[in-house]
């Protein structure tokens, strides 16, 4: 079982994945009618590609890949235009595919299979992109350092005694965004805004590098608690480097704003997602590869692979996240992360969230 909230139910699981298995299998004439699909896609060629693969060992539709940073792959997009190539988006989180949608840069399309599949939560109301995975950003903390029993919600970091204490990322990371506009979303702009602006001042140094780079200073001694994702942590444990593994086997995982815990809405997740897009030439190859990301099969991959969760409820995850316990996710439309990105990217900056 998944250790977040869905809005699927555990008892009608056998169903909704054989009719999912069903979906994928039948598809007549499909691969002779769109023989390829291209795709630009924000997650490195050696995360996807296998599946990629596997969806063409099944379908015969060749994909065309085409990897890149999530802001390039949009400038692209937008460069094209009406000639672009393109026919599906992957990108890392709702603010990005928010901003691919707003820009019309997409087009609404309609599946049963990821209706299905993936809870609205995690879909854009319209139909212009889906969840195809979770990735949550939680409190890490240094073990021996820091007592759990210190931690509750991501507002109590604001504490000042917390002050000099906290590694995070600037704020022009998109994660950031995120996580400030799903605070905006809970409590309102004025408390988000005092937020910032003690989160600010409790940090222990000026923003700079990536999450692995947090949870490496916070393991070096240069700050006691990091917030990241924790698909980085997983990716660190499961390296082979020991400048990866060692860092990160001194950190803990604490899932914050659990119930008991302030208004207990949960720890804040967002997703790797894909979309239509608007220039889609290939489209019924296009939405058979949306619809096979989220099959059981592509969603055992992420989580095991990727160390993300699964949108699909009842795949199981992998040791690493098993071993974090389970937690209850912030069930926010996360729709509402990118309606809420540029009030949240002024909150940031008036904050001096550098």
């Amino acid at each position: 079982m998944i250790p977040i909230r869905s809005r699927l139910h555990l008892s009608s699981l056998p169903a909704q994945i054989a009719g999912i298995c069903l979906a994928l299998a039948v598809a007549p004439g499909l691969a002779a009618a769109d023989a390829e699909v291209n795709l630009y896609s924000a997650r490195k060629e050696a995360l996807i590609k296998p599946l990629l693969d596997r969806f063409t060992e099944e379908t015969g539709i060749e994909v065309n890949l085409v990897t890149g940073k999530a802001d390039a792959l949009l400038q692209r997009l937008k460069n094209e235009g009406a000639n672009s190539p393109a026919d599906v988006l992957l990108t890392v989180d709702a603010g990005n595919l928010h901003r691919a949608k707003e820009a019309g840069l997409t087009q609404s399309f309609r599946s049963e299979v990821v209706e299905e599949a993936v809870p609205a939560t995690y879909r854009d109301p319209k139909g212009h992109w889906t969840g195809l995975s979770l990735r949550a950003r939680p409190i890490l903390y240094v073990k021996g350092e820091v007592d759990p029993k210190t931690l509750s919600t991501y507002e109590a970091l604001a504490d000042p005694a917390w002050k000099g204490r906290i590694c995070i990322r600037s704020s022009s990371n998109v994660y950031n965004q995120s996580l400030v506009a799903s605070i905006i979303a809970a409590d309102g702009t004025e408390a988000a805004q005092d937020w910032a602006e003690a989160i600010v001042a409790n940090m222990a140094r000026p923003p700079k590098g990536g999450d692995r780079d947090q949870i490496k200073a916070a393991a070096a001694g240069q700050c006691d608690i990091a917030i990241a994702n924790t698909y980085y942590l997983a990716g660190m444990l499961k390296s082979d480097d020991p400048g990866e593994k060692e860092p990160a086997e001194k950190i803990a995982v604490f899932w914050p704003n659990q119930p008991g815990a302030g208004d207990g809405r949960g720890t804040h997740v967002n997703v790797s997602g894909a979309a239509l897009t608007a220039a889609a030439a290939n489209t019924d190859a296009a939405v058979k590869l949306i619809e096979f990301l989220v099959s059981p099969e592509a969603q055992a991959w992420y989580a095991e692979v990727n160390g993300e969760y699964p949108v699909l409820e009842g795949v199981e995850i992998s040791p690493v996240l098993a071993e974090w316990g389970r937690f209850q996710a912030d069930d926010l439309d996360l729709i509402e992360l990118g309606e809420l990105n540029s009030a949240a990217l002024m909150l940031m900056d008036r904050a001096g969230w550098k």
